[in-house]
């Protein structure tokens, strides 16, 4: 007979086994659960960027460069940097060998490119990373280069003390500045005084003329340097150094000088400079007009200005983008001297700035360049003429003139002018161009099927472009004209 307490006791442990086992799968899980949320709080506490890198720093040839780190969650305990090297739009960016500090300066492989910094965020639980926006595009140093020459001001008379400017420059800061004064002849030596004596210790930015300076002209010559090279621009000469002494003919020292606004419309006046010489002295005024170049030191080769003989003049339409000088006549009982002001910057036209390439028309109006019309300003045919008109014969050229202008007003020259008919009636004149004074001509001859009829029209489909651009995009223009027909 089956034992019944053995029955008993295995109905126990199989109890015993379902409870054990059901308490190891929850002690495994909880363990799996506590692990998962240990894993996940590590990666939650990995440095995040909040802020990007920055980079400051003028992005040119030799400049230093600094980067900060952003701003990050997770408290980084440290940042690593690497530079990076970028196309001129910022991608494509390659690391830069050895370029692993905040700090960077700016080397010749940089040029034409931008800079990027990638910061390494790191603390225990991880690192992250982030990449500053680029810089602009790096550019090289630029040597200086003179914008207005150097400047001597004080009276050319043995004993008295010249002073002068370094002039205007641009180019890569920053520029130092070293001076020579020369000791040129009568005729001032050449515009950058190399052909002038350098004198012995003259290398201020100021002079105390000597006796060996009577009868000449002195220049200062400034020498700009900087990280890019060095430049050299000479004063305008002096008129002639005078002896001390107060007798005898006219003698100048100090130049005329010309003030004023060199704008159309408004009235420049002059000073006849300071003089020496035995009393009493007159003065007589001539104002000149000169070339782009300012003319000779003297204006002797400047056309006088016909009435314009008194210390104010003021300035005309004909003065503007020429330089005005005032020559000044002294006299004396022992005799007479010349001496011409400084030359003024170029006359402004009192009106808009015009396009480049602009000139006047007889009519007033002004002619461009059609490489002068740039978006949005377009072009615009404002006039057409045909030759003949009514068209009576198909064995006559019939020519057609176009006019261009743009929408600003200008007329424009060099305009490309196509023009044929709709349906193809005649020849292909192909693309004409337009001149001067803004009309183009085709030439066309009708074809057999050209039709000549009483109170018929023949539609044209005329173009105006610039070379270069799409046929029909950029600033190019079209027009639908016709023209009559009759027996």
């Amino acid at each position: 007979m089956p034992d019944p307490n053995r029955r008993a006791r295995s109905a126990d442990a199989r109890r015993w086994m379902v409870v054990s086992s059901g308490i190891l799968v929850a002690g495994a899980l909880a363990v799996a659960a506590l692990l998962s949320t240990s894993a996940q709080a590590r990666a939650q506490a990995a440095p995040v960027n909040q802020s990007l890198p920055t980079i400051s720093g003028s992005a040119s040839l030799g400049k230093a460069l600094t980067a900060t780190s952003g701003s990050w969650s997770g408290s980084p305990s440290s940042f690593t940097y690497q530079w990076q090297r970028c196309a001129s739009g910022g991608g494509s960016c390659a690391a830069i060998g050895g370029a692993t500090g905040a700090g960077y300066t700016v080397v010749s492989a940089d040029v034409g490119k931008t800079l990027r910094v990638m910061v390494t965020a790191s603390n225990e639980d991880g690192t992250g990373q982030a990449t500053s926006n680029a810089t602009s595009v790096v550019t090289a140093s630029q040597a200086p280069t003179s914008t207005s020459d150097p400047r001597v001001s004080g009276s050319p008379v043995e004993g008295q003390t010249l002073t002068s400017t370094s002039g205007g420059w641009s180019g890569t800061s920053p520029i130092t500045f070293a001076y020579q004064w020369v000791r040129c002849g009568t005729d001032g030596g050449a515009a950058d005084g190399s052909n002038c004596a350098f004198i012995s210790g003259a290398t201020g930015s100021s002079y105390k003329l000597a006796s060996s300076d009577v009868g000449r002209r002195m220049r200062v010559r400034v020498t700009a340097t900087n990280s890019a090279g060095s430049k050299t621009a000479a004063s305008n000469a002096t008129s002639t150094v005078q002896s001390s002494a107060a007798t005898g003919p006219p003698r100048n020292t100090r130049e005329p000088a010309i003030s004023g606004t060199t704008t159309q419309g408004q009235t420049l006046t002059a000073s006849g400079g300071e003089w020496v010489g035995a009393a009493p002295i007159t003065y007589a005024y001539q104002w000149v007009r000169c070339g782009a170049d300012g003319g000779r030191p003297d204006g002797s080769n400047c056309p006088a200005i016909s009435g314009a003989t008194t210390t104010r003049y003021a300035l005309s339409s004909a003065d503007v983008g020429h330089r005005l000088r005032v020559r000044v006549t002294a006299r004396n009982a022992s005799g007479s001297v010349i001496v011409a002001s400084n030359p003024t910057a170029q006359i402004a036209s009192s009106g808009p700035t015009l396009p480049p390439g602009a000139v006047k028309l007889p009519n007033g109006k002004y002619s461009i360049p059609v490489t002068s019309v740039s978006l949005p300003a377009r072009l615009v045919i404002d006039g057409v003429a045909f030759n003949p008109n009514p068209v009576r014969t198909r064995r006559t050229t019939l020519t057609l003139r176009v006019h261009v202008v743009d929408t600003r007003g200008y007329v424009v020259r060099d305009a490309l002018v196509f023009g044929r008919s709709t349906p193809i009636l005649t020849s292909a004149a192909g693309e004409q161009r337009t001149g001067t004074d803004g009309w183009a001509t085709l030439s066309m001859v009708p074809r057999a099927s050209f039709p000549i009829r009483n109170g018929y029209n023949v539609q044209f489909f005329v173009r105006a472009r610039k070379q270069g651009e799409s046929l029909l995009a950029g600033v190019s223009t079209r027009r639908l004209v016709q023209v009559r027909t009759a027996r």
